[in-house]
């Protein structure tokens, strides 16, 4: 019964995608939307063979953008979370200006990088900082305020200090919190170097896709939006990977049941 429930699920995902492309199919082939507005999964198959090249070599600025972004991001999220956990006061004063943060479109920030810090990597970047900062930051002050209370009292009556206390109750309970929190961050880091590459830039999947689409390319659009997409999903794929080898007792735990 169970093997029967894991190959349904396993299956759920594929077939609703089959179904996605078939209508997608259908609707082109049908002419119910004209091929420059809509190109076929066919035509936009054909794009990303023969274009797969040039998209790995965009990908690779891209994600060396989202990838050092993502660095910066995880850094600055442990330094704030821990000191925001520790102080209170730090955590009144800038938890407000963190959600303001992310109710500002990255869109309008974009311009303004690309203004102050040129078309090379560095507004990119930051702008990656900014799109994955909040949510592992957030995961991480969850997880640090899951911590058990009664473990905590435990090491307090035994004479463990802060630091002590953090290192063996409150960081451990947090990194389930930070792999779930880290996994949006990833798929974030990828969206917000090519918003980021729209607006200014030489290479990079957003600069070739703003080329294509001035040439009215729509078959080779979709191809990056597709190839965006895979890489996205391997992301946070490779994320789960890691925490399943960082956290080797959740499999156990799983195994039990």
């Amino acid at each position: 019964m169970r093997k029967l429930q894991s190959i349904t699920n396993k299956l759920a995902p594929v077939l609703a995608i089959a179904a996605v492309l078939l209508i997608w199919l259908s609707v082109t082939e049908s002419k119910v939307m004209p091929a420059y507005m809509l190109p076929s999964p066919v035509d936009v198959c054909k794009a990303l063979v023969s274009d797969f090249g040039t998209l790995m070599e965009h990908a690779a600025v891209t994600l060396t953008e989202a990838f050092a972004g993502l660095g910066i991001g995880i850094l600055l999220s442990f330094v704030i979370a821990t000191l925001m956990d520790r102080f209170n006061f730090l955590y009144k004063a800038l938890y407000p200006l963190m959600v303001i943060t992310q109710t500002i479109p990255t869109v309008a920030i974009a311009p303004l990088l690309v203004l102050w810090m040129g078309f090379d990597m560095a507004p990119k970047i930051t702008l990656v900082v900014i799109t994955t900062f909040f949510p592992i930051t957030v995961s991480l002050l969850d997880g640090y305020r899951s911590a058990d209370p009664d473990a905590i009292a435990l090491l307090r009556s035994m004479g463990a200090g802060k630091f002590q206390i953090f290192r063996y109750i409150k960081f451990p309970s947090s990194i389930g919190h930070f792999f779930s929190g880290l996994r949006v961050s990833a798929s974030y880091s990828v969206v917000g170097a090519v918003i980021a590459e729209w607006l200014g830039g030489f290479e990079g999947l957003g600069v070739y896709m703003t080329r294509v689409r001035k040439a009215y390319a729509f078959d080779k659009m979709f191809a990056v939006i597709i190839f965006i997409i895979v890489v996205s999903l391997l992301l946070m794929l490779l994320v789960s990977v890691i925490r399943k080898l960082s956290m080797p007792w959740e499999r156990k735990g799983e195994n039990k049941r």
